[in-house]
């Protein structure tokens, strides 16, 4: 369990999974708000035009076999000659609806897929959202997975399937009637009895259909859990090459590639395991289809074969009945041809309704929480009263329990190793909401926060200094002098530069790096977590100068371990760990530390 889950008592693991219809009523909803949603409506009014030509002119080519085959039997080669010029028009009239119809569809795919990612990228992004949900469960493990090949797999699925349904309908009303009337006359014999019921090839096909269905149905079933076990274990394996990639440095100084070649294989072999399963779900559903698929070339010709040896009935026209009862069959067995395809929807649609339902469940899971409350002071003043934060491993509270810091003051929060120092950080800054008390600071832009891993957006060294202002907001002057403040002189020649800065500087370069935002955005406040202990000497002095000169004006809430020599801070307030319950070896947990003490200037 995460220390979120145990913070907002005790919450899965995971998100519960939705059913079906929540699935689709989410996505729904997502389609309705989305601004792709005009274009694909009327994407969708071309399709139907497109499909509905389609199934009209593959009639016309239908009703073609008659006189085509019939002509072939009779030997009349003026005839035979004039049919296959109606087959040309028809063949190229239906040739430029397909070429139509596949670029409708791709097309739908890509706007569906743009309105998709852009609805999940905002619920994604909003404040404070995507840290909460890492701190969620597995639900937060591999966004980027959910929103990228999650998205995709959706989109073209959905697209493909919804494409196909629809003209299996449009296709299947349009040939029934035909069937219907091409049934007259049309007879089985069972022993001394004949049965010629109305619509006899409609009933014929609608049977068969149904027990290939329910066939594939029953045998199918399975593919939607192994193909949503497959995604989720693909994504893992992503996930640890990923983070193996991004941590060369480390696991090559310590020798460390055959533990990671171990886990890594760990992680495939689950893979591996899972496709294994699928291979076979795949293979026994491949007997009902292919077996179906098969035995489909032969069904129509037994089934009219009678009548056609009663003589009711002449070569073109068994022709023209087969393709009547193919295009009907075709129709029927959308079901059976696509059931992998649709196990795949579903399973892809669970991890995407999931993933978006999860985002938008956080905001409520904090409401609904013990938490902490952050408002918005007006006159840039920081408010802490009786500030409790809740962890898996006990309450982190601030000492004394009332708090208020003018502008411009220079504040320390010392804690202990292990006492809270990053929870209150996290608290203060509004990403760790779970506990108590009332939490009152400026905002706005007003504050700035500076965590203990600093962050280096991609881009140029112009960008990554003026973040999250555009490179434009500063002139080329103020971000060389705030560069040269720091000490990063050797990075001015390389400001427009495009770089993997994240790792072409050092921890050290990196923080200093932050500093120069500071410079740049002079806010009214600034909120550090544990940064000057982490500089070498020579910067840890610069930043200090920097905080009593050019920042001089500058609220400063420093949040360490140790005193640092300068920065004239006036202020000490203290954090102290009260442990959740006994350590294993049974000691109690540590008393309450008493009344707060009093504000003590250095």
């Amino acid at each position: 369990m995460t220390e979120a889950e145990a913070a907002a008592g005790a919450a899965p693991r995971d998100m519960d999974a939705p059913t079906l219809r929540a699935q689709l009523a989410a996505m729904g909803e997502a389609f309705w708000t989305s601004r792709q949603r005009n274009g694909l409506f009327a994407l969708a009014l071309c399709i139907v035009a497109v499909i509905g030509a389609t199934a009209w002119f593959q009639i016309r080519l239908n009703a073609w076999n008659q006189p085509f085959y019939d002509a072939l039997t009779r030997r009349d080669l003026p005839a035979f000659v004039q049919q296959l010029w109606v087959f040309a028009q028809l063949a190229l009239v239906l040739l430029a609806l397909n070429v139509t119809q596949a670029w409708l569809r791709e097309m739908s795919k890509l706007l569906l897929r743009k309105g998709l990612v852009h609805d999940l990228l905002s619920e994604w992004m909003l404040p404070q959202r995507a840290f909460r949900l890492s701190n969620a469960g597995s639900i937060g493990e591999n966004p980027d997975q959910r929103i990228a090949a999650d998205a995709q797999q959706l989109t073209e699925l959905t697209t493909n399937l919804g494409m196909g349904l629809l003209q299996a309908s449009l296709l299947l009303a349009s040939f029934i009637g035909v069937l219907w009337e091409l049934s007259s006359g049309m007879f089985v014999r069972i022993g001394d009895m004949v049965i010629a019921p109305p619509g006899f090839m409609v009933w014929c096909a609608l049977l068969y259909a149904a027990i290939a269905s329910l066939a594939s149905w029953l045998v199918g079933r399975p593919l939607i859990r192994l193909d949503s076990e497959r995604y989720a274990r693909e994504a893992q394996l992503r996930f640890a090459l990923v983070r193996v990639n991004e941590d060369l440095e480390g696991i090559a100084l310590f020798g460390g590639e055959a533990a990671e070649r171990t886990r890594l294989r760990r992680s495939f072999s689950s893979v591996l395991t899972v496709m294994r399963q699928l291979v076979g779900a795949n293979t026994r559903l491949t007997w009902v289809t292919a077996g179906y698929g098969w035995f489909t070339l032969v069904a129509p010709i037994l089934v009219a074969a009678p009548s056609y040896f009663a003589g009711r009935m002449s070569f073109g026209e068994l022709m023209m009945i087969v393709g009547a009862f193919n295009q009907v069959q075709s129709s029927l067995r959308w079901f059976v041809d696509n059931f992998s395809s649709i196990a795949d929807w579903q399973a892809t649609l669970l991890r995407v309704a999931a993933f978006r339902e999860a985002l938008r469940d956080m905001d409520r899971r904090v409401r609904h929480a013990a938490h902490l409350e952050l408002s918005e002071s007006r006159d840039d003043t920081i408010r802490l009263s009786d500030v409790a934060i809740a962890s898996s491993a006990g309450t982190v509270r601030l000492m004394p329990a009332q708090v208020q810091l003018a502008p411009g003051e220079r504040v320390l929060v010392l804690a202990r190793h292990g006492a809270g120092k990053t929870l209150f950080f996290r608290a203060i800054s509004g990403l760790w909401p779970w506990g108590s008390g009332r939490i009152e600071r400026p905002n706005g832009g007003r504050v700035m926060f500076l965590p203990q891993r600093a962050y280096v957006p991609p881009g140029s060294l112009r960008a990554s200094v003026s973040y999250p202002s555009p490179a434009s907001a500063f002139k080329d002057a103020e971000i060389r002098a705030a560069m040269q403040a720091v000490g990063l002189d050797r990075l001015v020649p390389a400001l427009d530069r495009q770089e993997r800065w994240d790792r072409q500087l050092a921890e050290n370069e990196k923080q200093l790096l932050c500093f120069a935002r500071l410079l740049l955005h002079r806010p009214r406040w600034a909120v550090i977590d544990d940064v000057p202990d982490r500089l070498d000497p020579e910067s840890r002095r610069r930043v200090l100068q920097l905080l009593d000169g050019p920042l001089a004006g500058m609220g400063v809430v420093l949040i360490g371990s140790t005193l640092p020599e300068g920065g004239n801070f006036g202020c000490r307030l203290e954090l102290v760990m009260q442990a959740a319950a006994a350590d294993p070896a049974g000691d109690e947990s540590p008393a309450d530390p008493g009344p707060p003490a009093p504000r003590a200037p250095t």
